[in-house]
């Protein structure tokens, strides 16, 4: 836990010792009664198909490969997008890093220079079919916030048995997320100005996903 989340915890526990009857609120919370869908019940492959219907949707590159095809997979759709210049993690794995083309690993790189690369790759925490949505939790290999929203292009690494098919089954395997999240649903795009769609306002124009069957 980083230091602002431990900030934030030491407050909040501070305001539910001093409010009177705490303990009781947080048993009647725990005593209401949740009809909505918590467990999913699709197939693995019907998962799958979902997240990829799903991200297809909202305008994002998808293919799929074995475990064993990735650094392939990964060199492909390098190659396919016509870009040379990409950061990366310091955490993601060496064989995703593909030869041929121009690699800065983020060692605290400044926004600047993020800025200046045309793509990035990264790994994620999970995927969610229902709403076709990418979560990162900012691990070494899914690098800072600033890698995953500066780059133009960002091809993403989704492992088959990452994707759970509700919003309660993602926070199932995370009981207590960390205190930077980031959730992806296709390419940044905003219809806010004069309801006119832009792209690339919030993050990258173009997502591209390899889903891989592990």
């Amino acid at each position: 836990m980083n230091h602002s989340s431990t900030s934030r915890q030491r407050v909040l526990d501070r305001i539910r010792a001093a409010a009177p009857g705490s303990a009781a609120r947080e048993r009647d919370y725990a005593a209401l009664e949740r009809p909505y869908t918590r467990t999913g019940s699709l197939t693995a492959e019907t998962r799958i198909a979902l997240m990829t219907e799903r991200l297809r949707e909202y305008d994002a590159g998808v293919t799929e490969c074995a475990s064993g095809e990735l650094p392939a997979a990964v060199a492909a759709a390098l190659a396919a997008s016509g870009r040379k210049t990409f950061v990366a993690p310091a955490g993601l794995p060496s064989a995703w890093l593909a030869p041929g083309f121009e690699w800065k690993i983020d060692r605290d790189l400044s926004a600047d220079q993020i800025e200046g690369v045309e793509g990035v790759v990264t790994a994620c925490f999970c995927g969610i079919a229902d709403s076709g949505t990418i979560v990162l939790h900012h691990s070494a290999a899914e690098g800072r916030r600033l890698v995953s929203l500066l780059p133009d292009w960002h091809l993403c690494i989704l492992r088959a048995t990452q994707i759970v098919e509700t919003l309660p089954e993602y926070f199932a395997r995370c009981p207590q997320p960390p205190g930077l999240v980031t959730w992806i649903s296709g390419p940044s795009a905003t219809a806010d100005i004069e309801m006119t769609r832009i792209k690339g306002v919030h993050g990258p124009r173009f997502l591209q996903v390899i889903v891989v069957r592990d």
